[in-house]
């Protein structure tokens, strides 16, 4: 069993804001600290433990309460959790960080922040233009709400920064929080390499 406490790092953000990648190279670094880590990628979950739901907001609700109470039992139990979900609902994510921290796990909320018109250009499907021009009902940030997070303990603007930065700012405040030591060699220069991606959720 794991000496480590396990945490949640929650990233929420819109659709193309880059979750996905940060998730892949956070998950990456964490490993390379020598921890047991997992990743929930909503849409991962979506076609495994929500299959069925739609995107109502009582069936988003649904997949936000399953996503995050895999991340309390994972957690507890010693395993750094990683989520990549739009969760555009202030509330459940609250309800989600109540149940974590009262479970005894730490909850790091990470907005993953990017403007409407730059996912629309990173946007290879089209969706946003087609939600935009009306096309696609409840799209979130567009049909749909997206509430963002009032006081998360990060924010990452992707718009601005490279992947990189974005890592590296992410690391930064689990290090603070004494829930991993410095950043490896063999980290840092993954980051190198992930600043020359782009982004993609």
């Amino acid at each position: 069993m794991s000496k480590r406490k396990g945490f949640t790092l929650w990233l929420t953000g819109l659709s193309g804001a880059g979750k996905t990648t940060l998730a892949g190279h956070i998950f990456n670094e964490l490993r390379n600290q020598g921890l047991l880590v997992e990743i929930l990628d909503g849409d991962e979950v979506r076609a495994n433990l929500s299959k069925g739901l739609g995107f109502s907001k009582e069936d988003r609700d649904t997949n936000i309460r399953r996503i995050g109470y895999v991340s309390r039992l994972l957690s507890r139990n010693g395993v750094a959790v990683i989520t990549a979900a739009i969760s555009p609902y202030r509330d459940i994510r609250n309800e989600v960080r109540q149940s974590i921290e009262d479970d005894g796990s730490q909850f790091i909320e990470v907005y993953v922040k990017c403007p409407i018109d730059v996912l629309a250009q990173r946007d290879v499907k089209g969706l946003y233009k087609k939600a935009l021009a009306g096309e696609i009902a409840s799209f979130t940030g567009v049909s749909d709400p997206y509430q963002e997070p009032v006081e998360p303990e990060i924010v990452v603007e992707t718009d601005q920064e490279s992947i990189e930065q974005s890592v590296a700012t992410i690391i930064s405040e689990l290090n603070r929080r004494r829930l991993i030591t410095q950043v490896t060699e063999s980290s840092e220069s993954s980051h190198l390499e992930a600043s020359a991606l782009a982004y993609i959720d």
